[in-house]
């Protein structure tokens, strides 16, 4: 019972962001490493994989988004550094995540097709939003 306490107390008393924020930069980051290697070990399989880490990623875009949003407001006054670019280029990640993974539901020969390099494209452009968010996310928490 305690233990459940502690989780409880811990939950409403530190910042949840920096536990979630974690789950889009990885989905991201290995949507990114299964689409390259979907591509030169021609697997449709590794392709799914990408595209399920990128439907993933834009999930935990609103929930990272979400909690980053409480606690700036929580622990920052809602005057944490750079917050207003950071929503701006997570608003941003979300939109390019979703476009993503409903174009490719709806065409899963995405890949494949004259639109691919665009496909293709939204996976680096997502990496470089994550590692970008990531820096400003360093710069709030260590203060660089």
């Amino acid at each position: 019972m305690i233990f459940i306490q502690r989780v409880l107390h811990d939950l409403v008393s530190q910042a949840p962001h920096a536990a979630f924020v974690h789950f889009p930069i990885a989905l991201v980051s290995s949507s990114l490493f299964f689409i390259l290697l979907a591509i030169f070990l021609k697997n449709e399989t590794l392709e799914k994989v990408a595209f399920a880490n990128i439907s993933l990623a834009a999930a935990s875009t609103v929930v990272a988004g979400a909690m980053g949003i409480r606690d700036n407001i929580a622990f920052y006054a809602g005057l944490a550094p750079n917050h207003t670019a950071k929503i701006i280029i997570a608003s941003t990640l979300f939109v390019i995540t979703t476009s993503m993974a409903l174009a490719r539901w709806r065409k899963p020969d995405l890949l494949h097709s004259r639109a691919g390099w665009l496909y293709l494209s939204g996976f680096f452009v997502s990496f470089v939003l994550v590692f970008v968010l990531g820096f400003l996310g360093a710069i709030i928490l260590y203060g660089f």
